[in-house]
Order: C-alpha cells, then sequence, then structure tokens
C-alpha cells in the first residue's frame, strides 16, 4: 500500500462525510414533511428552507462516485455490479425527489403540490434506508468470492488466492441482492434514517419561525435521543462483531458517539446550533469509523478473509492516483469555497408570510393549450 492509496482512500471518506452531512438535512427535511407541516402553506415554507441548496449538494454523492471510479476502480466496479439493484432505486429515489422540489410550484393547484409532497416524503425515507443498509454490508461483509469472469458465481479455493491469480479474476458479489439484508444492515439503515430526520429536525430549527419553528423544536428533542440509541446499538454491534480494526476502531466510534449524545443534549437545552454542530461531527465520526472497520479493505467478504477486496488491489496505478491529487488541490477549495458563500448567502429564516399562497400556472389554462407567454 503506497501513500496516495491511503490518501485517496481518506478522501472518499472525506466526500461521502460531506454528502451525508449536507443530505442528511437537505433531503431529511423531506422525510419531517408529516410531521411540522400541517397544510399547503407550512410544507412549502419547510421546503424552502433547502431550497436555494439541496440541488449542490448532490454534487458531493457524483464526487464520491466519481473518485470512487478514478481511484479504486476495482472497488467501483464490485460494489457497483453487486450492488446494482439497491443503488438503482437510490438513483430512482432521488429523480423522484428532484421532480417533488421542482415541479411542485409549477401548477397553481394544492392537490398538485400534495401529491409531489406526499411522493417527497416517501422517497426521503427510502433513500437514507437503501445508503444505511449499503454502509452497514461494508461494515459486515459481504458474500463476495474472488471468480474467473467467465464464470461470475462460482468462486474460487480461498487458498488459491494469489497475487498472480487476481491478474486473471475478480472480485464478484455471488450471495445475490437479498444476501445484503440481514439483521444488522437492516437495522444500520434504519439507523441512518433516524440520523438523517433528528438532522433534519435541528437544521429547521435554524431555518424556521412561528409554529413550524415550534414544532420542529419539540420533535428535536425526542428524534435526537431515538438517534443515540440507534447508533449505538449498530456501532457497538459492528466493532464487536465485524470491525478490522478492533483497537483504533474505537476512536472514531467514541467520537460520533459522544457528539450525538452532546447533540442530543443541546437539543434538549434548547441550543439547536450547538446540537446541530454536534449533529454534523456525529456523523463524520461515524462515516470515519466506517472506513476505519473496513481498512485495509474496501470491501469485506463474509465468505472468507481470503476473499477480501484491498486498497492496493483495487487502486488505480500511481500516475493516475497523483493527477487526481493535483485536481482536487485545485478544484476541492473551489467548491468548498461556494458551498460556503452559498449557506451564508442564504442564511435567513423562512417565514410563513415569504410563502405565495398558490404559486404556479392555473391548471385549466395548460390543459387549454395556453401558456406564460401568451396569457
Amino acid at each position: 500500500m503506497t501513500f496516495l492509496q491511503v490518501l485517496w482512500f481518506i478522501l472518499i471518506a472525506v466526500l461521502w462525510t460531506g454528502y451525508l452531512f449536507l443530505e442528511g438535512f437537505s433531503l431529511g427535511i423531506g422525510m419531517t414533511l408529516p410531521f411540522v407541516a400541517k397544510n399547503d402553506r407550512e410544507r412549502t415554507q419547510v421546503i424552502r428552507t433547502v431550497g436555494p441548496v439541496w440541488d449542490a449538494n448532490e454534487v458531493w454523492l457524483l464526487t464520491a462516485g466519481g473518485a470512487t471510479f478514478a481511484a479504486f476502480p476495482e472497488w467501483y466496479a464490485t460494489m457497483f455490479s453487486g450492488m446494482y439493484l439497491a443503488l438503482f432505486l437510490i438513483l430512482v429515489c432521488l429523480i423522484l425527489r428532484i421532480s417533488a422540489v421542482e415541479w411542485r410550484a409549477k401548477v397553481a393547484s394544492e392537490k398538485w403540490r400534495a401529491r409531489w409532497d406526499a411522493i417527497h416524503v416517501v422517497v426521503a425515507w427510502l433513500v437514507p434506508i437503501l445508503f444505511g443498509v449499503a454502509f452497514a454490508n461494508l461494515v459486515q461483509g459481504m458474500k463476495i468470492q474472488v471468480v474467473d469472469p467467465a464464470h461470475p458465481l462460482q468462486g474460487v479455493n480461498p487458498a488459491d488466492v494469489t497475487p498472480a491469480l487476481l491478474q486473471t479474476h475478480v472480485h464478484n458479489l455471488t450471495g445475490g441482492f437479498f444476501s445484503l439484508l440481514t439483521p444488522y444492515t437492516i437495522l444500520g439503515g434504519l439507523m441512518l434514517a433516524a440520523v438523517w430526520f433528528a438532522h433534519a429536525t435541528l437544521y429547521g430549527e435554524l431555518k424556521t419561525t412561528g409554529i413550524v419553528y415550534d414544532r420542529f423544536k419539540s420533535l428535536s428533542k425526542k428524534a435526537t435521543l431515538v438517534a443515540v440509541v440507534l447508533v449505538a446499538v449498530v456501532a457497538l454491534w459492528g466493532q464487536f462483531a465485524y470491525s478490522s480494526q478492533k483497537l483504533f476502531g474505537w476512536i472514531p466510534l467514541v467520537v460520533a458517539a459522544l457528539a450525538f449524545i452532546a447533540a442530543a443534549f443541546f437539543a434538549n437545552v434548547n441550543r439547536e446550533g450547538a446540537a446541530f454542530i454536534c449533529s454534523g461531527i456525529g456523523i463524520a465520526g461515524a462515516v470515519a469509523w466506517v472506513f476505519t472497520s473496513m481498512f485495509p479493505s474496501v470491501m469485506k467478504s463474509s465468505i472468507d478473509p481470503a476473499f477480501n477486496l484491498t486498497i492496493e488491489q483495487a487502486s488505480s496505478t500511481n500516475s493516475t492516483l497523483i493527477v487526481m491529487s493535483i485536481v482536487a488541490v485545485i478544484l476541492v477549495p473551489v467548491v468548498l469555497g461556494y458551498t460556503c458563500w452559498s449557506y451564508w448567502k442564504f442564511r435567513e429564516r423562512i417565514s410563513i408570510d415569504n410563502v405565495s399562497s398558490n404559486p404556479g400556472v392555473v391548471w385549466d389554462k395548460i390543459r387549454s393549450g395556453a401558456n406564460f407567454l401568451v396569457g
């Protein structure tokens, strides 16, 4: 293993941290809609809290996927082929979420907006559950074997796995889609959903006013406690049963645990700013624990450790990693800069008074062929 290989393994963890932190509240806002918004205008108020920034958060997901493809192509190939159906469902959900946010205000109809809001709520819950299952599988390990590409479901003998064999053979998930669903991974999905929900309630406290703010405030006190419990169960279970780093894995785990406990404490003493920051630190610690628990592998096999896909085996060439590092040094500060600027620019709270009563084009005019150009 080289320095650049380890560096890019860490950088991919950082990219996932950025995505899970930002998407945790921007998509999590959709999860909270039935609990904090009781009518059309309140739902609009809640959605507008992420209106200017939600789509930029997707950059972190695209960058994490692209960096994995470029830096660790075999990791990308093994993960995206083995988890194809789950990742396809995530993609469909994200597309529906885009439609729900962008199209809800296009037609002046409460029924139209209510239907898109209902879709928004469903996909907002599905995405973290699916991602949680995926990350839990990285901790637990999957039914991965080294196979001959001509026989992708038939693994070789673990004792025969050598560097020479890996020149002609590949790692492949041979257990099928349903092998990804175990008690631990399902609990991991519920855990991430709880973390995103709690994270979004804290964000909602920072961005709303009036009765919606009061509901976010009340909800965050309960949601953060539920998140603490589920994080504790999943992390301790994973650390004792599946982690590759029995000693060093405790460091990010303890950081995450203390941060989530602090978030729950601050939420219950009405310090929403401190609670939100601690929630973000907790997410960062949890991602660090997931990647630490895998190290030095990028994907672990639950069948035999000989089938683990290691950082070294999955890596691109050193020259590729050098070029990627140069690009990252130049572009990452730009991305961080415009991200910080956009959140600062749109930092004001959203009031119900800022919400239009019935935005969009009149449905009857759409049906009759009229449009905004001709009236």
